[in-house]
Order: C-alpha cells, then sequence, then structure tokens
C-alpha cells in the first residue's frame, strides 16, 4: 500500500484527505466515503482495505465537508444546565448511546441555567448544521425560541412534557411529584411542612408549585415555609438550610429538599445536631441520586427515569430527523415515590 504525497493534502490545515484514503487503498474516493459511512452495497474486502488505509493515515473525516456534500449532518446539538450534577449526566449517557449507533454524534453546551448563554451557545452550535436539536425544559428567552424556530432543525425537549402543538418532549410532572411527596410527608402525621429549594430554575419552581398546591388544599400552607436559595445545590447548602430553617421556624417537623443532594446534606447535619430523623424533623429528596439508599436513616425521594428520558427522546429525535412517523410527540415517562427510613 503506498503511502500519498504530502502535496495531495490539504494545503490549508495539512490534514490527510478522502483522496488521500482513496489513493492508498487503491480505490475511487466516492467507494472510501461509501465504505466509511457502513453503506451495505460496498464489498466487505474493499471496506476492509478502505478500513485499513484510514487507520494506517490517521484519517479523520470532516464532518463539516460531509454535510454540505451531502446535505445530511451526523451531529445533534444537546444543552443540558449542568454536567456537576448527576441528573444530567445520566440523560447525557443514554442519548449518546442511542446515538451513536445511528451514526450521529453529539455537539454538547452546557447553559448554567443561564438564558443569555443558552442562546450564544445556539447561534455558535447551529453554525455547524446540526441534524436536530434536544434542550432541557421549556423556559428560554424569545431569541433563543425564534432561533430555534427558523433554524428548521428538529427539536425534542427533554425532562418536561408538554401537550402543547407542534412540541416534541419526553419527561414527567414535576409539579404533579412535588405534589405527591407532600401528600406522602401528610400522610405521616406531619403538618409543618417546609420546602427548601436551592438553583430555583424551572423543575424546582414546579416542584415548589406542586408543595404549595397540596399545602394549601389541606389548608397547612404558610409562606415562611417556603426556604429558597438561588445559590447552586450541593450537600454543604442542604446542612445550612436545615439548621436555618428549623432556627427560624422550629415548628416544622418535615423538610421537603428539591434535590437529593440537599437532603443528603441535611441527613449529615441531622447527627451532627443531634436531629433524630424522622421523629424530630422528616426529611425528604428528589431524584433518588447515588447514595440516598444509602445515607442513615436511607432518604426518602422521587426516582426520577433518567435514563430512560434521555433514551426515549434520542429514539423520538432519531425518527424526527429520518422525517419517520412519531407515535406521540409528548412522551410521560411518569415517576416513583421511594419511601425509606428519613420519613
Amino acid at each position: 500500500m503506498s503511502q500519498p504525497a504530502k502535496s495531495s493534502r490539504s494545503r490549508a490545515t495539512g490534514r490527510v484527505t478522502l483522496a488521500d484514503v482513496a489513493r492508498a487503498a487503491e480505490v475511487s474516493p466516492i467507494t472510501v466515503s461509501r465504505a466509511l459511512r457502513g453503506e451495505r452495497a460496498v464489498d466487505a474486502q474493499l471496506v476492509e482495505r478502505v478500513q485499513a488505509a484510514a487507520k494506517a493515515l490517521g484519517y479523520v473525516p470532516d464532518p463539516a465537508a460531509r454535510a454540505l456534500a451531502s446535505r445530511h449532518s451526523a451531529q445533534v446539538v444537546v444543552l443540558v444546565p449542568l454536567l456537576s450534577n448527576a441528573l444530567f449526566v445520566d440523560v447525557l449517557e443514554a442519548v449518546q448511546r442511542t446515538l451513536r449507533p445511528a451514526g450521529y454524534q453529539m455537539l454538547m453546551g452546557v447553559t448554567h441555567y443561564d438564558p443569555n448563554e443558552e442562546e450564544y451557545l445556539l447561534r455558535e452550535l447551529l453554525q455547524h448544521r446540526p441534524a436536530g436539536l434536544l434542550v432541557t425544559g421549556f423556559e428560554r428567552n424569545d431569541a433563543t425560541r425564534t432561533l430555534m424556530a427558523q433554524s428548521g432543525v428538529p427539536c425534542v425537549h427533554l425532562m418536561e412534557a408538554s401537550a402543547a402543538e407542534g412540541v416534541y418532549s419526553v419527561g414527567f410532572s414535576q409539579t404533579d411529584a412535588g405534589a405527591d411527596m407532600t401528600r406522602h410527608l401528610l400522610a405521616r402525621g406531619k403538618r409543618r411542612i417546609a420546602f427548601a429549594g436551592a438553583q430555583l430554575d424551572p423543575r424546582t419552581l414546579q416542584r415548589l408549585a406542586g408543595w404549595r398546591q397540596t399545602l394549601t388544599q389541606a389548608g397547612l400552607y404558610d409562606p415562611k415555609l417556603e426556604w429558597l436559595n438561588p445559590a447552586p445545590s450541593s450537600m454543604a447548602l442542604g446542612g445550612e438550610m436545615l439548621a436555618q430553617i428549623l432556627q427560624a421556624q422550629p415548628e416544622v417537623d418535615a423538610v421537603f429538599f428539591c434535590n437529593d443532594d440537599l437532603a443528603q446534606g441535611a441527613l449529615l447535619a441531622a447527627l451532627r445536631l443531634g436531629l433524630t430523623v424522622p421523629e424530630r424533623v422528616a426529611i425528604a429528596g428528589f431524584n433518588d441520586l447515588t447514595g440516598s439508599d444509602q445515607m442513615l436513616p436511607t432518604l426518602t425521594t422521587v426516582h426520577t427515569p433518567r435514563s430512560e428520558i434521555g433514551s426515549a427522546a434520542a429514539a423520538m429525535l432519531l425518527a424526527l430527523m429520518n422525517r419517520e412517523p412519531v407515535a406521540s410527540p409528548c412522551v410521560d415517562l411518569g415517576y416513583r415515590l421511594v419511601v425509606r427510613d428519613s420519613t
């Protein structure tokens, strides 16, 4: 197998081109393209020869050039709020497991719950002519909504479900989940139930709405029991919030934390403060993150189907990108109340 001359490489970048691989494999460039895309019509021996040449030369396909030539991109933009939260890591891993076998790669952006940063990222990533979009939730600024609509790129929303016409979504009702956890605490005989929320992103506020509605219906709502902090959610903050709540409202007998990391920190703080859980104060969380079943006592929480959401949303997007029918534009995967020892 002969090596291509340096002059056949891209003069601008010095990178190995598809023509270099074709020359080394002694086939046409179109055969190289088809072989590397995995088209079945290409003879298996030719595919092996092309792959060997590409590997020997260190050839890396140019996705922009491929998209321009074929009018089809192999990239999907995925926008998530954070990577420090295991919730979104689980979603992303499931998305990748679904997209990669179909020949798509993720172009990921982290918005940090900032609408302006989301707009900037989307403007930047749309320049890559992606085949599809996966975005978190529905709260964004008008400029971003306009970008999404005018791009013409198929889009699926993650983590929340909406029956609005023309909207594709996979998630569950955050409000219903918040209400169910509050009803559980009421059923345990708790009457002064505080809600502790951090980050204050749209899904946290939806859980707050479920808590608020349920206590209002029970005649027990007290706005002084809303303990909200815009700081990022963390175990350290959860411990601080528990101490602050009980100092300001000593009659509180339960705290519903918007995330498990807050609730885990509260359980550790309760141990340090000598507070019995759930006798003195019940503690509940949300998302059923790793370690919640190992806390002392084990943490009552809401299990959310993160991996299932990622897989289902990616599968829905694949159908849209392939212009195939979608059985239902709104997939509600629900949630599960996990009752453990902390309540």
